[in-house]
């Protein structure tokens, strides 16, 4: 099944986000803090939690961090408690954008993150309003030149949903959001390390955007996504 072009996007997203590496920690200690508080600091029963601290390790955090942090969140020390608070929302050209939060104080983040979508061109949404445009599953995506028919007979085999080779080479593996560990899994243990892994809110449609309405919803993210209480944000430009 062919599908439109990600990689340049993907590329591009995650540019941006090595260059705000500084920020990566405090969203990952969040994550694994609301993981923890909701199943349990046991790795082994608690899937979120696992992925939460993959995230840890590939950004180089001491093992120690994500201790305490586990520790914190389950009672064992004192620390902050958070609240996971998704918004909706229109960009430029009437694109979707879900924004997902952890906070200590609500009425801060939605008037920071109104504020945001307002000054900068968008329009903040009711709950439900764009989030039916997106899909919730696994994304194991592998850079252009992989091998299709060894990812795709692999992914399938471990229970992926689809696999979907782009018109740029990319080859794209879709799972059940339960399910991606698993596929992950199954794929680097036959020797396929994907450059993306991870549980996402994916577009079933996208719209293309460019020269300023592409620069014009570039900022707009890039302004929601310094925001400190934003963990995530999905949309469905193409950029």
């Amino acid at each position: 099944m062919a599908g439109h072009s990600k990689w340049a996007n993907i590329q591009h997203r995650k540019g941006r986000q090595d260059e705000k590496r500084g920020k990566i920690w405090t969203r990952i200690i969040r994550e694994i803090m609301v993981a923890a508080r909701q199943g349990g600091g046991d790795l082994n029963a608690n899937p979120r939690l696992r992925l939460a601290v993959d995230k840890a390790k590939a950004a180089n955090m001491p093992a120690d961090n994500i201790k305490r942090n586990i520790d914190k969140a389950t009672g064992n020390l004192e620390g902050v408690t958070y609240e996971e608070i998704r918004y909706e929302g229109y960009g430029i050209g009437g694109a979707a954008i879900i924004v997902d939060t952890m906070t200590d104080n609500r009425v801060r983040t939605v008037a920071e993150v109104r504020h945001a979508f307002s000054k900068h061109g968008g329009n903040m949404g009711t709950e439900g309003s764009v989030a039916f445009q997106f899909k919730h599953c696994g994304q194991i995506i592998f850079a252009p030149g992989a091998e299709e028919d060894k990812v795709m007979e692999v992914a399938l085999e471990a229970g992926a949903e689809d696999v979907i080779t782009d018109e740029d080479g990319a080859i794209e593996v879709l799972t059940a959001a339960g399910d991606m560990e698993a596929v992950r899994n199954a794929l680097e243990a036959a020797g396929l390390k994907p450059e993306v892994a991870e549980v996402t809110m994916r577009p079933e449609n996208t719209i293309a955007l460019s020269g300023e309405d592409a620069e014009r919803m570039q900022k707009l993210l890039d302004i929601i996504e310094d925001l400190d209480d934003v963990q995530d944000v999905y949309h469905n430009a193409e950029l």
